[in-house]
């Protein structure tokens, strides 16, 4: 959490004189003002993207490149998706990885209909709640080897290219050997995530070797190569899944954790196989708005969805007055997140250890019960919990014959574990942090065990048919960025660029600080202070990273979006 934290010290010209590319060695602070757009809200930071026969958008343009690559090659949205999985992996390897796990939602145009896959990573053999309990006390660490999982995004690539891709491994991971042999530029965020990560990188070996060359800490603008994970990336496309899970990747992951004291045994990865498993779902002003199941947040995002749309008749609002510059609508919307997350920390873990009632949770009767639980007129107080972290990718997917992709992926924390798999120049995540050692909690520590996982894709349905693929990355933001991003599109009239272009906020379960981007804070800032919220003014840096791709109903055509507080872009055909 410190490195998150430590990430807005170095905004604007504090980065510059941290990292300096070589042609601005003296920079000078940029203080001009803002352009103004022609029409339409002049607010937006760009048109929608809208193409016919492919889309693909990502938060780096290298990674959504090597997706229109793929397409332009024949491939669909399945291939595309894991072509740009894996050039992520590249170009954004502090936030994601193959040592970390993936989830998908995916329209099946040929099925006409939804499918999802988890491909969720498991705690190792030598996990136990007594061990751990033994070794740190209360609560998980944030780093090292006891927080990595057997990682199980490949065995998902594998899983999602052998049902529905038409090139196979082998071509969709070509784009990202490239990458990773002719190297390229980091850009002026991620150089700044390597940046604040330096401290982490440089305690593995390993890690400094492959993300520190020469000692070096790398930063904006300077050239990084990973032969290494081009290596890693070659096992897999000529020897399929089994190259990770049972050739010299999986042999130097358990070698690494043995030096290290470490739990991981060859056995642990003979427990990862990706699942086919189905969305849950629930409705919102004639949408249908579908999300993973447990162990994931996802059931948090219709929870709040559903307070939303139940909540203004019962508490005596008039719908008509809630809107986007309403503080009514922004304190409703606060106070239903921190009863659904109270119930994500209550009730939500692996499914295969304990009973967890989604049907009732995410009922339009349970959010009217909730729905008295919230004082329009007062903040809730809640009890202190612990910090969700994340970095995260996610990606979405179309293609030409209707197929379409909300794929997310991730090493949790800025590089994970901060541990790298010698050889093979990736990191194994971190996402063993988020296990609980109470062991009273459903969320408890266990070998083969699932956690909790933060990362959820995104997918809207109408009338049966694909409508919205989205995602919002980032830790704890995400069912909290996801509900603000759909209310903008589903209920206030916003398109797919605009949704994620308006002001959003963050708020913290365990210090129950609301964070407001600047505008908003500007607007409606004093008047949630008065009713008792802890509201911080703050940057975009805690907001989490959007992407999304829309089917237009009436023309079929592809309309994208892609958050301005990331990298990326949204390209098509």
């Amino acid at each position: 959490m410190a490195l998150r934290l430590n990430l807005r010290l170095l905004a604007g010209t504090a980065l510059l004189a941290l990292t300096p590319l070589a042609s601005r060695a003296d920079p000078v602070p940029f203080d001009a003002v803002r352009g103004d757009r022609a029409g339409g809200w002049t607010a937006q930071s760009r048109s929608e993207v809208m193409a016919m026969n492919g889309m693909v958008a990502t938060s780096q343009p290298l990674a959504a490149e090597a997706g229109l690559e793929v397409l332009h090659a024949g491939g669909n949205a399945f291939d595309a998706a894991v072509a740009t999985a894996a050039a992520i992996n590249v170009v954004e390897p502090e936030a994601t990885g193959i040592g970390g796990d993936m989830f998908v939602i995916a329209w099946v145009a040929k099925e006409k209909r939804l499918v999802a896959l988890d491909a969720a990573g498991r705690a190792p053999s030598g996990a136990s709640l007594e061990r751990y309990r033994k070794m740190f006390g209360a609560a998980m660490p944030e780093e090292g080897i006891h927080t990595a999982l057997v990682p199980g995004a490949v065995d998902g690539w594998s899983v999602l290219l052998a049902r529905y891709g038409k090139l196979g491994m082998a071509q969709a991971l070509q784009p990202a050997i490239r990458i990773a042999e002719q190297g390229f530029p980091l850009t002026e965020r991620i150089g700044g995530e390597w940046q604040v990560s330096a401290k982490l990188l440089a305690k593995d070996p390993d890690s400094a070797k492959t993300y520190m060359p020469g000692g070096k800490s790398l930063g904006w603008g300077d050239i990084f190569r990973n032969p290494d994970l081009a290596k890693a990336f070659r096992l897999i496309a000529s020897g399929g899944r089994d190259a990770f899970y049972k050739g010299p990747i999986a042999d130097a992951i358990v070698a690494k954790s043995q030096s290290l004291g470490g739990g991981f045994a060859l056995k642990d990865f003979d427990t990862i196989h990706a699942r086919w498993v189905e969305p849950i779902s629930t409705t919102f002003k004639g949408y249908t708005i579908h999300e993973m199941p447990p162990s994931t947040q996802g059931f948090a995002v219709l929870q709040i969805m559903n307070m939303l749309e139940v909540c203004p008749a019962k508490l005596g609002l008039d719908p008509a007055k809630l809107g986007p510059r309403s503080a009514d609508y922004w304190h409703l919307m606060v106070e239903a997140k921190k009863l659904a997350y109270a119930d994500l920390k209550r009730f939500n873990g692996d499914p295969d250890y304990s009973a967890i009632s989604v049907a009732r949770l995410v009922s339009k009767e349970y959010a009217a019960q909730q729905c008295s639980r919230i004082d329009m007129k007062k903040a809730a107080a809640i009890g202190p919990d612990a910090p969700a972290l994340g970095g995260t990718a996610y990606i979405t997917t179309a293609d030409k014959d209707g197929n379409v992709v909300s794929l997310i992926y991730s090493v949790y924390d800025f590089f994970g574990s901060g541990i790298t798999v010698p050889g093979y120049g990736f990191t194994l995540s971190n996402r063993g942090n988020a296990f609980s050692l109470d062991p009273a909690s459903p969320n408890a520590l266990a070998p083969g065990k699932r956690p909790f996982y933060t990362i959820i894709p995104g997918f809207v349905t109408q009338d049966g048919k694909p409508y919205y693929s989205f995602g919002v990355m980032q830790g704890g933001q995400q069912a909290q960025g996801q509900a603000q991003v759909l209310a903008n599109l589903l209920a206030f009239g916003a398109n797919v660029q605009s949704a994620s272009d308006a002001a959003r906020f963050n708020h913290s379960q365990q210090s129950n600080v609301l964070r407001l981007e600047s505008g908003l804070y500007d607007l409606v800032g004093t008047d949630l202070a008065a009713r008792g919220h802890k509201v911080m003014r703050d940057d975009g840096s805690e907001m989490g990273g959007y992407q999304g791709i829309m089917i237009d109903p009436k023309t079929g055509a592809y309309r994208a979006g892609s958050d301005h507080r990331k990298d990326g872009m949204a390209v098509g055909y």
